[in-house]
């Protein structure tokens, strides 16, 4: 946060600006305070929000019980911000609301637009962060809150910034809108073609049977994983004991390396090359499917020649497939609803959940004709496809707006006011 006052604005305590006010939480023991009209904010609600408002919650509050705590009544307009553990995420509410006690809710007077201080909290959210303090969980106090100090023009041009800034959140929330309908249209889309397939020469599949992976077409056939991979290269995992990182040694693909996208070589740890041929049993190809057996379970992608020869760590699988079965069709099944059922029922652990050598290799998978399971996996890419597009369309935008509120909420670019 800049000392420097562009000319024409000014530089004010919050507590000068705003009304700063806490929340709180009505016994819960006392059922006469709960269940009522007024909805209760708590924090996850904000932070989880993919808009500016909010206008619903997921407790509500009775009269009598906001009479009996420390919560308050918010008038529409307030910039609800969360001042506990998850620091300076902000909400404008459009109806009254309560909070609980992680809020500091900004309630703005005559100097200051609420759509311009939602903008300029959510930008000094980092600054505000390093003002917590706590060891169970980070907090900025009140007190805290209050000497933060905020540099801000006059109401007009407060306007026409928070408009302009305003246009580019619309267009990341309609962009996450788009997000959201192709993550559900490809979750769909698993679950009807992996299972009901896109039938022969146009034609729908009509006859059906059971299976140990629910009702499908008559023709398919469910076979093991184990039954699914090379003779001479079995389902194994890899390195137990990988050493210390070896410059110019052979990469080791742990599950921390597999996003959501992909194998990712960024940051990759490598193995001395003495290591890398003791477990050379568990070396991978390109063309292989690695698979998480913990943390992440069932997070899968196939290896690209750019990490051909490389190895695993004993977190991750590797299946190296034979003929019967492309490799495509393959990655989206070890996706599919069926198989995360099949984990879920054989995971072990208590700390955290695993999957077996043993279980992987008994996974079962519906198993269409070639053509087929090459028509099902050319359908679900092109919809992932279009999803990562969009999802790189939302960073470019959310790139743009960080510049711009670096340049606006500073005064470095001025706008022009009508």
């Amino acid at each position: 946060m800049s000392n420097v006052v562009p000319e024409g604005w000014k530089r004010d305590k919050l507590s000068n600006i705003c009304h700063i006010v806490g929340g709180g939480t009505p016994d819960r023991s006392e059922r006469q305070y709960w269940n009522g009209t007024i909805p209760w904010i708590s924090p996850t609600e904000v932070t989880k929000l993919k808009s500016r408002y909010i206008s619903n919650s997921k407790e509500m509050i009775t009269n009598l019980g906001l009479e009996k705590s420390s919560a308050k009544l918010h008038p529409i307009g307030t910039v609800l911000m969360t001042s506990r553990a998850s620091i300076g995420y902000v909400a404008i509410n459009n109806i009254p609301v309560t909070t609980n006690q992680g809020f500091q809710s900004l309630q703005c007077k005559q100097d200051i637009y609420n759509e311009y201080l939602y903008q300029h909290i959510t930008w000094i959210r980092p600054e505000l962060e390093k003002l917590s303090a706590g060891s169970t969980f980070s907090e900025i106090s009140s007190t805290t809150l209050k000497s933060v100090n905020l540099t801000f023009p006059p109401l007009p041009e407060q306007k026409k910034i928070a408009a302009i800034l305003t246009s580019v959140d619309e267009v990341i929330e309609k962009t996450q809108a788009q997000i959201d309908k192709l993550k559900d249209l490809k979750t769909a889309m698993m679950q009807e073609l992996l299972t009901c397939g896109v039938g022969v020469d146009g034609k729908p599949h009509t006859e059906f049977k059971d299976s140990p992976v629910g009702r499908i077409p008559k023709g398919w056939e469910v076979k093991v994983l184990e039954e699914l991979v090379k003779l001479d290269r079995k389902i194994t995992y890899g390195i137990v004991q990988a050493g210390p990182h070896y410059e110019g040694g052979v990469p080791y693909i742990r599950v921390s390396d597999m996003n959501n996208r992909e194998l990712s070589a960024n940051g990759m740890l490598l193995t001395s090359p003495e290591i890398a041929k003791k477990y050379d049993r568990s070396s991978v190809q390109t063309g292989d499917i690695v698979y998480a057996l913990r943390g992440m379970i069932g997070h899968v992608h196939i290896v690209p020649e750019s990490l051909n020869g490389a190895n695993l760590t004993q977190g991750t699988a590797r299946l190296s497939i034979n003929d019967e079965i492309n490799t495509n069709y393959l990655l989206w099944a070890m996706r599919s609803p069926y198989v995360a059922l099949q984990n879920d029922l054989e995971a072990k652990g208590s700390t955290f959940k695993e999957v077996t050598l043993a279980s992987l290799r008994k996974i079962s998978v519906a198993i269409p004709s070639i053509t087929e399971q090459e028509d099902i996996s050319l359908i679900l890419s092109a919809i992932e496809r279009k999803q990562y597009f969009v999802e790189d369309k939302i960073i470019q935008l959310k790139s743009l707006k960080k510049a711009l509120m670096q340049d606006l909420l500073t005064g470095k670019v001025r706008v022009k006011v009508d």
